[in-house]
């Protein structure tokens, strides 16, 4: 939110959505994606999810749709039967990769618009590393060269459809390049190589955190174990289901995370009820449910991962002081919500197909051992006192020797094992992580973040205004890079840890991006699964989930300063209060 990797297929989830989803399988003639579907980003909490979106889609599509895909590897006799079948790739299942996609389709959308885009892209970049070769020029203007580096990079990946350029490319090339301009303009090369050292010890630290989680969540789906979740969702009635859902996903997201609990509950969802406005809306308090209940645990989203790894944050204050904002800011749409006209009346009868979805063998045990492990990472950090990725990788370790056991001698069974699951992870969002995060680093090396905090802190001295702009920001621009420029533009020093700021941002870096569709890797999910419209979204549910956004930083403030917070007996924990 990030490269999917399903069986043989390896899937660019970016434009999987972009390019295919927004097209049911049985309208060839589709209409182009809207304007939602062209400014789609998989944004920064991304990171889990890997290979579920793949098979919500293969779950729920039509028995009796057979991709042109399928169609030439069960009729491989005739060169005519395969000469049909590419004819009819434009009918492209939307899952299906986009390197899959036939030489006709591809003359169909040409646009030779899109070319000079990308020939703008390519001169600009290729006139600024010309500059940035000239070395006397990047030392007496290391800032500008800096930003101006930085600024073509983020454009790229903004503009990641338009340019056909992909994201993780154009960050692992910018923080190369931010790097190299770093090493001409500071005072010598044994200081950017000491700061760059620096940096990619944090950094590397949060991207082997994500591809263990990944890697486990991919082995609980595979073995189908959120059907010990999902299958407990009884109730027809809309408005019961609509609380129903939202608290399902808002607790589900705090252990998991913000994509996967989306496309786990969003595929409950096209089973339990009919395509209808209705089934769209209960989508869109996924999305709101999954954002909320990722803002409230470290482990809940990738923005809350890195302040937490970072020490900006620790575990039980942010847990007791952050679920209540968290929690209203679901409440105020859901209240909202459930007066409206769709969710009035009575519940409409679903055929039982959660039934034919049975559970691999041992699924019980290995969800209980995946979950168990993402729990635990906070509990090993108290009590070793090492990083969290540890605590990760010791969890991965485990159910790595588990699947292995459990399955030893089951050759049709290997989907299930850790080395087939490491194929599918989101390893393409890792290493965009990587370049975003880099990036950042260089700038907060050369100082520029700290010139900017200054500048904030003259014209906007109000910290909660601050963090209420970086969730507002976050709706139309990445979240992580936001909060790793504000992880670097203020140090502990200017806010301690678990001070009123970091857990603003937080929780607004993680509940901002339900303002919009795009502004989340959960709404971006739901986007390409639901077919939704970025103008829908705005119209149906933004009003909603701005009511939420600003409820819940209202919450905060006042039980801040009322010195109220969750009541909970781990507090007496003793290894669990500054982890």
């Amino acid at each position: 939110m990030a490269s999917f990797a399903i069986g043989s297929h390896h899937l660019n989830p970016l434009r999987q959505f972009k390019k295919h989803s927004l097209h049911p399988p049985s309208s060839p003639a589709s209409p182009r994606p809207s304007f939602g579907s062209s400014f789609c980003r998989f944004r920064g909490s991304t990171r889990f999810g890997s290979g579920l979106l793949v098979r919500a889609e293969d779950k729920a599509r039509d028995s009796s749709y057979s991709s042109p895909i399928q169609q030439r590897t069960q009729q491989p006799n005739s060169i005519k039967q395969l000469q049909d079948a590419a004819e009819e790739s434009g009918n492209c299942d939307p899952i299906c990769s986009v390197d899959e996609t036939s030489s006709q389709e591809y003359e169909t959308n040409y646009q030779p618009k899109t070319d000079l885009l990308k020939a703008f892209a390519v001169v600009g970049t290729a006139l600024t590393g010309a500059a940035a070769i000239n070395h006397s020029w990047v030392a007496a203007n290391q800032d500008l060269a800096m930003a101006l580096l930085f600024g073509i990079g983020y454009a790229g990946i903004i503009f990641e459809e338009s340019l056909a350029f992909n994201k993780s490319g154009v960050g692992l090339l910018m923080a190369v390049s931010l790097w190299t301009v770093r090493s001409i303009g500071a005072p010598s090369v044994d200081i950017a190589v000491s700061e760059l050292q620096h940096a990619s010890g944090e950094v590397s630290e949060i991207v082997f955190f994500l591809l263990g989680a990944m890697t486990i969540v991919e082995i609980v789906d595979a073995h189908q174990g959120f059907k010990l979740v999902t299958d407990n969702i009884t109730t027809r009635k809309p408005r019961s289901l609509l609380w129903v859902i939202g608290l399902v996903t808002f607790f589900l997201s705090s252990i998991l995370d913000n994509l996967t609990s989306t496309i786990v509950m969003v595929s409950l969802l096209r089973k339990l009820v009919p395509p209808s406005e209705y089934r769209k809306l209960l989508g869109a308090v996924v999305v709101i449910a999954a954002n909320a209940g990722g803002a409230w645990t470290p482990i809940g989203d990738v923005t809350t991962t890195m302040l937490w790894i970072h020490g900006q944050i620790s575990t039980l204050p942010t847990i007791k002081d952050l679920f209540i904002p968290s929690a209203v800011s679901l409440a105020v749409p859901l209240a909202l919500m459930s007066l409206t006209s769709e969710f009035n009346g009575k519940g409409q009868d679903a055929t039982d197909v959660l039934a034919s979805e049975q559970m691999a063998p041992r699924g019980q045990l290995v969800f209980s051992i995946g979950v168990g492990a993402l729990i635990f990472v906070p509990v090993f950090k108290a009590l070793t006192g090492l990083p969290p990725y540890m605590g990760m990788l010791l969890g991965l370790g485990v159910l790595w020797i588990v699947t292995d056991a459990i399955h030893y001698g089951e050759s049709d069974r290997q989907k299930l094992k850790v080395p087939q699951a490491l194929s599918r992870i989101d390893t393409q969002g890792a290493l965009f992580f990587l370049g975003i995060l880099l990036s950042v680093s260089s700038l907060e090396a050369a100082g520029l973040l700290r010139v900017l905090a200054n500048y904030l802190d003259a014209h906007i001295p109000n910290f909660e205004l601050v963090a209420s702009a970086v969730g507002v920001v976050s709706a139309i621009i990445d979240n992580v890079p936001l909060v790793a420029a504000t992880m670097g533009m203020y140090d502990l020093t200017s806010f301690p840890q678990d001070s009123e700021f970091w857990q603003l941002i937080a929780y607004c870096a993680g509940t901002g991006g339900s303002m919009l569709v795009i502004g989340s890797a959960a709404g971006v999910a739901f986007m390409g699964m639901e077919k939704v419209d970025f103008f829908w979204y705005m119209k149906k549910v933004s009003g909603f989930a701005f009511a939420g956004y600003a409820a819940g930083i209202a919450a905060y403030l006042a039980v801040h300063n009322l010195n109220l917070s969750l009541p909970t007996t781990l507090a007496e924990v003793p290894f669990l209060s500054g982890s």
